[in-house]
């Protein structure tokens, strides 16, 4: 009696840990040890790794480890960092883990961060990766973005961390002929996280005007939904066209575009903005369609199209030069299921116990990708360089299944609601909010009874704050 009696308290502790770990008004409570991580490989320099630790202490992170390993050795040595967590007793408040490394040896860096959210003692609670890379051939140095995000983070610890990572991006940005270069992130994020110990919930820094993108141009839209063998499709289009109306975009709307058409539509409304007379100061591109099994978009045709060469198309245009370019994508990007993660206990228990909703095993992660020796950025799962002002949504993980009904999407449904409820907010902090709604949603999957988990990968190299309604 006595163990169940102990073993119910434990798991009565965690849940009550887990669902604090969300608290107040989105943010991320992260109380439990800080510990970080840094992975670096033999060529690199020791006064890297002491600005790594300084900038770790800055945020609050009181253990900090390091292992030097190949790079082909991070995944085994996060392995053992991840068990040692586990066998820690007690929740972890939030782990930081830099892997640093020659450009070329970064490229498999998402099955790292795969391994380290299968942590149990992560549950529910914020993974931060630090993706620095240096040309090929080359040890990484420390430059430039360290040396931002360190000020930053110590000047303003109780911005945002997305917020803070936006002005870097800022200050570091690579201008080059016709293009700007940045660095970007990418977010499972479900809340504000802010890493100041003092006053974590005390009113947060007003954000400067000049901090925020003008927006007092013309805005465009163009939506392209693949509607045949879809159910719920038309309502996403019917909702999202609404959206845009409200929010003063001038909308284009195409349906069942094959593959090809999917180009050349994005290649016209390119040409449009380029050759039009007035201001345009922000661009939006929804793309609705099955998806393959890499994450390609199907057209009407079955044919493939890549998102990220419709991404790149938008990002050539000339008059959308430092201004904000939204893509949502709404697709499946492989066939995995994802069942959720969360705390175990007896059924019979988890109403007793209040239990908290399980999410999506690839929730609560951040990653950052960034060039130590200077601003360009390369994202090495991608091999090559992250356009400026970019904000790309897209409605599931990576490998994982996009859910949609005949009420239409999870994604496009809950985004319009969102947006409608608080249209001036930082559309980086409502697309956080809409991933925390999506995450808390149970969806009982077509292949069987049992219910799954959702999750967006929000995609950023926006530098400024972006509001749609003033």
């Amino acid at each position: 009696m006595a163990f169940l009696v102990a073993g119910t308290l434990r798991a009565a502790s965690q849940m009550a840990d887990a669902r604090e770990s969300l608290g107040r008004k989105g943010k991320y409570r992260v109380q439990g040890p800080r510990v970080a991580l840094t992975l670096s490989s033999p060529e690199v320099s020791a006064s890297t790794v002491a600005i790594l630790e300084g900038v770790f202490r800055t945020l609050g992170f009181t253990s900090c480890q390091r292992r030097e390993a190949s790079a082909q050795g991070f995944r085994g040595e996060l392995a053992r960092f991840r068990e040692q967590l586990d066998a820690h007793r007690g929740p972890v408040g939030c782990v930081l883990v830099a892997l640093v490394a020659p450009r070329e040896q970064l490229r498999q860096a998402q099955q790292l961060v795969w391994e380290l959210s299968r942590c149990e003692a992560l549950w529910g609670r914020p993974k931060v990766f630090l993706l620095l890379s240096g040309a090929p051939a080359a040890a990484p140095e420390p430059g430039t973005f360290l040396t931002e995000l360190g000020e930053l983070c110590g000047r303003c610890p109780r911005q945002p961390l997305l917020q803070l990572l936006a002005e870097v991006f800022c200050r570091t940005a690579e201008e080059s002929p016709g293009a700007t270069y940045c660095p970007v992130l990418r977010s499972s994020l479900r809340g504000a996280l802010c890493l100041g110990d003092e006053e974590l919930w005390g009113p947060e820094p007003e954000a400067s005007p000049c901090a925020q993108y003008d927006l007092s141009g013309a805005r465009a839209a163009l939506l392209l939904a693949v509607i045949q063998d879809r159910p719920g499709a038309l309502r996403d289009v019917e909702a999202l066209g609404d959206l845009c109306q409200a929010l003063g975009f001038e909308t284009t709307l195409k349906m069942d575009p094959t593959a090809q058409v999917f180009q050349e539509e994005v290649a016209r409304f390119r040409e449009q903005l380029d050759t039009r007379r007035g201001p345009v100061s922000c661009a939006l591109v929804a793309l609705m369609a099955h998806g393959g099994p890499k994450g390609q978009l199907l057209g009407a045709d079955g044919q493939e199209v890549q998102p990220e060469v419709l991404v790149q198309e938008l990002s050539c245009c000339g008059a959308l030069g430092g201004r904000p370019k939204i893509f949502l994508v709404q697709a499946c990007r492989g066939g995995h299921r994802d069942a959720g993660v969360g705390p175990t206990a007896l059924p019979w228990f988890w109403r007793w116990l209040r239990a908290p909703p399980a999410i999506h095993s690839r929730a609560d992660v951040l990653q950052i990708y960034a060039d130590v020796q200077g601003s360009l950025s390369r994202d090495p799962t991608a091999g090559r360089s992250n356009p400026a002002d970019l904000l790309t949504v897209y409605a599931a993980a990576e490998g994982c299944v996009a859910y949609r009904d005949e009420r239409g999407s999870d994604f496009i449904q809950t985004l319009v609601e969102v947006l409608r409820a608080d249209p001036g907010r930082d559309l980086l902090e409502l697309m956080t909010e809409v991933n925390r709604q999506v995450c808390e949603l149970d969806v009982l999957g077509p292949d069987c009874e049992e219910r799954r988990k959702a999750c967006l990968e929000i995609c950023s190299s926006l530098r400024r704050r972006l509001c749609l309604q003033a």
